[in-house]
């Protein structure tokens, strides 16, 4: 399987376990007789367990090798699968959700550590770009198989075909050559420590938390959008795949625009672009007032397009600034990305009267602070030099 197949593949575990399930929840909250909120959480239980062994994966890629991590990563979340359709009820859904979301942490994380393990420089950042261009057509896709999936069948083989997707996975990380030579060395202390030297390195920690923030309503909307299209709205699963789809092709869009400008247009413009997009985008939701379809869509879509336009960018001068322990460097990073996106999907699972001033309030906010991070930080640079 060639590398950016398998690469993409890996990465876009957490999209599918997430997208093509959406359809479902409304359906789960008749069927057990819950609210949205409390089926919501079988979101917010999958990222929290995904963010949480995103720090345990890493740094074990860095002592054992890419290879068995993630074969037992993907082993783990073809187990959490089958028990996702099993369930009968919403706590068995919950732990099964769980185990799914610490398989998934493998291959997410693991990902973004091949691409510097197999990649350098201006390679390395084309690569992460076509991988988000693929990545995009996950999210476009899943909730309208989801929701095909509801209509000719239970909600039960939404799982089923992402077993079967994460065994395309396994046997294409079965044939790949391990890249690492060099293995760190330790226990559970080391890995402690090797942690704290990545966080250490402050360009590092700041730039990673900052560009963190700017999934804030990117996750809030995916979180929030059942209830808005499907519940709010009156759509239908398969109207509301087609609305869903839009931000996925605004995801698309953006990435294939990086792999078009990387190296002739400078990163920084492309970083300054994205978020100023994000928080017009945001002004624009509150403007709108987020009272129709088209009036959370389109500047949603602004927002993914945004997002998929400077993620392989950010990602990597992030992984620029390290040289060393990358596993555990990638585990922090997609880290602290998921663990924001769960609070963002904790908090849009409340009974907000209007979810989309939500939206747009996330918005202006994981716009500005990465944007006043990088002013200071060039800010800084220039004393520097001087």
């Amino acid at each position: 399987m060639p590398n950016l197949i398998l690469l993409s593949l890996l990465a876009a575990f957490p999209p599918l376990s997430i997208d093509m399930y959406l359809p479902a929840i409304p359906a789960l909250q008749e069927t057990w007789g819950v609210p949205f909120g409390v089926v919501n959480r079988s979101l917010v239980v999958f990222i929290i367990s995904f963010s949480a062994c995103l720090l345990i994966h890493g740094p074990l890629s860095d002592r054992f090798g890419r290879r068995p991590v993630l074969i037992g990563g993907i082993l783990l979340f073809i187990l959490g699968s089958a028990l996702c359709g099993m369930a009968d009820n919403i706590t068995m859904l919950l732990v099964a959700r769980g185990i799914q979301g610490a398989g998934a942490a493998a291959a997410s994380s693991l990902s973004l550590a091949l691409s510097k393990d197999l990649y350098d420089g201006l390679a390395r950042q084309k690569v992460l770009a076509y991988i988000g261009v693929i990545m995009a057509f996950c999210p476009m896709l899943a909730p309208s198989l989801g929701g095909l999936v509801m209509k000719v069948a239970s909600w039960r083989w939404i799982f089923a075909i992402q077993a079967c997707v994460a065994l395309v996975g396994l046997y294409g990380v079965y044939r790949l050559k391990e890249p690492l030579s060099e293995f760190t060395k330790g226990g559970a202390l080391s890995v402690a420590g090797r942690y704290v030297a990545v966080l250490q390195n402050w360009r590092f920690s700041v730039m990673a938390l900052a560009f963190a923030l700017m999934v804030l309503p990117h996750f809030g909307f995916i979180a929030g959008s059942t209830d808005i299209y499907i519940n709010g709205f009156g759509m239908s699963e398969q109207k509301f795949g087609v609305f869903f789809a839009m931000n996925a092709v605004g995801f698309m869009s953006g990435s294939f625009l990086c792999t078009r400008l990387s190296g002739s247009v400078k990163s920084m413009h492309i970083l300054y672009f994205s978020l100023i997009v994000i928080f017009m985008a945001g002004l624009l939701l509150h403007f709108l007032g987020g009272n129709s379809p088209l009036a959370v869509a389109l500047p949603m879509a602004c927002i993914t397009f945004a997002v998929g336009f400077s993620r392989p960018v950010s990602n990597s001068m992030i992984l620029d600034q390290v040289d060393k322990d990358i596993g555990a460097a990638s585990g922090i990073m997609t880290f602290e990305m998921f663990f924001i996106g769960a609070m963002s999907m904790e908090l849009i699972s409340l009974e907000w009267p209007n979810k989309g001033l939500v939206l747009g309030t996330l918005a202006l906010v994981g716009a500005s602070i990465p944007l006043v991070t990088l002013l200071v930080m060039r800010f800084m640079a220039g004393k520097q030099a001087e």
